[in-house]
């Protein structure tokens, strides 16, 4: 997948919310919504 760029649109995607229920991009459609994430966080050094 390639990287993604400030602005661009964010990819289909599917993941566990803190319920651990599964959470879609679809689910906010027409909403303002904020994606976080840390890719090296998980990685060592």
């Amino acid at each position: 997948m390639p990287l993604l760029t400030e602005g661009s649109p964010a990819p289909a995607f599917s993941a566990p919310n803190q319920d651990s229920t599964p959470t879609t991009l679809d689910q906010f459609a027409g909403k303002w919504l904020v994606l976080w994430w840390y890719p090296k966080a998980d990685t060592p050094g």
